[in-house]
């Protein structure tokens, strides 16, 4: 396994709430288990464990930005169905699928989010305006984080 997919992984960890995370692959199984908010990983044959010293800032981001996200402001909000990264518009140059004040229906196509390099539509759940939006492109979202709100 190459060094930045397991730096990803380590990442992904270490700004979600999983705890632990194993992964077998023809090379040879990786388990990360996070421990006191910093990732530790293991890998086998051996099962050395290494921690994950350019990770341990990582966790307090993820913390400081935590009280944003689980405070939902008034409203409906659009989840994230999966874990993946954000994205507004189909493509780099093209205009974001809503802005702050676009009237959404039901079933009408809202954001993106690349999971495992496949592009996942994501429709609005119901119709309104929306009034927040509470990712950034290109950011890894979680499931279940709350990505649009509308009224």
């Amino acid at each position: 396994m190459d060094l930045r997919k397991l730096k990803t992984l380590i990442d992904l960890v270490s700004e979600s709430n999983v705890s632990e995370l194993e992964i077998t692959e023809a090379e040879g199984k990786v388990r990360i288990v996070k421990s006191n908010g910093v990732p530790m990983m293991m890998h086998q044959p051996g099962m050395t464990m290494v921690a994950a010293p350019t990770m341990a800032a990582a966790p307090v981001a993820a913390a400081a930005a935590a009280p944003s996200v689980a405070a939902e402001p008034a409203g409906h909000a659009i989840k994230s169905p999966m874990v993946g990264t954000f994205y507004r518009s189909s493509s780099p140059g093209s205009p974001p699928f809503v802005e702050i004040g676009t009237v959404v229906k039901e079933g009408e196509t809202v954001c993106i989010i690349e999971a495992m390099k496949i592009l996942n539509e994501i429709e609005a759940d119901k119709s309104g305006t929306v009034t927040k939006i509470l990712s950034e492109n290109g950011q890894a979202v979680e499931y279940g984080q709350p990505l649009f709100i509308i009224e």
